[in-house]
């Protein structure tokens, strides 16, 4: 990559990530869906939604931590408010019973699905423009970008 590339790149994923710190989509979609849900609660419940990070494991609340970039006391903080929200249930580990996974309940679900349609609201007005090749050019460079970023 040249380095006008680099700088590009870096300066526009700069301005993404001081958008997306603001929280205008989780509050946008709390506003539009009028979802009774801050959007600390909002994080929580899109991480549970994303699962674990690989087979044979289970959302926990360290896994939670980690994704929100909080420490353990924090991230288990945040989960209970979730839980006693009725967003997110606590189950025993079908691996084992003493330990304990996370789920989303149907609340949680109903969440889930109304912030990811004001998202992708947000995201198609964005490309608007764009053909329908450009758009799916720019979510396999995306996604392989995230994807080397986080390997």
């Amino acid at each position: 990559m040249t380095d006008e590339a680099l700088d590009a790149v870096e300066r526009n994923m700069v301005k993404l990530r001081r958008g997306m710190s603001r929280q205008r989509l989780g509050r946008a979609a709390i506003r539009d869906h009028n979802l009774p849900v801050d959007v600390q609660i909002l994080h929580v419940v899109d991480v549970v939604d994303e699962g674990p990070d690989g087979p044979g494991q289970e959302m926990s609340v360290g896994l939670v931590a980690a994704r929100l970039g909080v420490d353990a006391s924090r991230g288990s903080r945040v989960v209970a408010e979730a839980v006693k929200s009725g967003y997110v249930r606590r189950v025993a580990s079908q691996e084992d019973g003493r330990r304990i996974h996370l789920e989303l309940t149907p609340a949680g679900r109903s969440v889930v699905e109304a912030t990811r349609r004001t998202r992708q609201e947000h995201f198609a007005k964005a490309m608007r423009d764009w053909t329908d090749a450009e758009r799916a050019e720019f979510a396999r460079l995306l996604g392989r970008f995230v994807n080397a970023y986080e390997g």
